[in-house]
């Protein structure tokens, strides 16, 4: 299995929303970016009672308004909008990041793990607003084991009208990762979901480190350091990013970069790492 860290939703580039995704009543809120061919906007997408509209309209003082389009990808939580039969949690990517995953051979039965940059927020006199002083941090938010992967022309035969409104199903647009219907490791199935969200913010999904005041440093568990000829986590060649601090991996994170791969097989413990954290979100309330 190899296991994908991959960055999504509001980033700090202006067409990517210019602002963090919210933590909100201590759930996490993950911003699609704006853009896309489709013609959802961020008022047809819901997390419970919280309209998206608003929340964009407030974070980024009116500079995306609640009308605009968006490139709503990846597709995780079933309650984002209504569906049509036959939904599953998909996610598309294509360009340069597209060939980075086919190098490495990202394929049926591998695991994304999306993460992106939050912030805590509240309502203060009617409106959405960063609370004073709260940290800038990567988070993981949610999940996806690949259950198929369609390319153009493949997808169109594939009869999954429900994905019409997926903005990698209009013309050529890149690669399609669907998800499984059950997760699934070194042969043995789980009675977990194979995609969904982290809805409740905890520190197992917490990247940044504590003792960083950038975002972008990491720490992670202590196998995560490059060990003998194994590849380290793609885009990460240079071991001078990897340092330890006990049973940790301090990591500078590639400023660049959507997609980061861990292949397993050479990082065994990454495999259970994942699952701990898919069973705490599937028993999370």
């Amino acid at each position: 299995m190899r296991i994908i860290l991959s960055r999504k939703g509001f980033d700090s580039g202006v067409k990517a929303g210019g602002v963090a995704s919210p933590i909100l009543d201590g759930k996490l809120v993950s911003l699609p970016i704006p853009g896309g061919p489709g013609e959802i906007t961020y008022n047809d997408l819901y997390f419970g009672r919280h309209s998206f509209g608003k929340i964009v309209e407030d974070l980024t003082h009116g500079r995306f308004k609640r009308s605009r389009s968006v490139h709503f990808d990846p597709d995780l939580r079933r309650g984002t909008r209504k569906r049509e039969t036959g939904w599953r949690p998909i996610f598309g990517q294509a360009g340069a990041a597209e060939t980075h995953l086919r190098n490495y051979g990202v394929t049926v039965g591998d695991l994304f793990l999306f993460f992106g940059w939050f912030r805590e927020v509240e309502l203060y006199n009617g409106s959405y607003r960063y609370k004073p002083r709260a940290p800038n941090l990567h988070i993981l938010y949610g999940w996806l084991q690949v259950g198929a992967v369609l390319t153009f022309p493949e997808r169109h035969f594939a009869k999954i009208s429900w994905a019409d409104y997926h903005p990698h199903f209009y013309g050529a647009f890149g690669t399609v990762y669907l998800a499984s219907d059950y997760f699934r490791i070194r042969g043995q199935s789980y009675d977990l979901p194979a995609a969904g969200t982290f809805r409740n913010y905890d520190d197992l999904l917490r990247l940044t480190d504590r003792e960083s005041v950038s975002r972008g440093v990491w720490r992670l568990p202590r196998w995560f350091y490059p060990r003998g000829r194994c590849f380290p986590l793609t885009y990460h060649r240079d071991k001078a990013s990897f340092s330890r601090r006990g049973n940790y991996s301090i990591i500078k994170s590639a400023a660049r970069g959507q997609e980061f791969v861990l292949d397993s097989r050479e990082y065994r413990e990454a495999e259970s790492w994942a699952r701990r954290l898919i069973l705490k979100a599937a028993n999370a309330t």
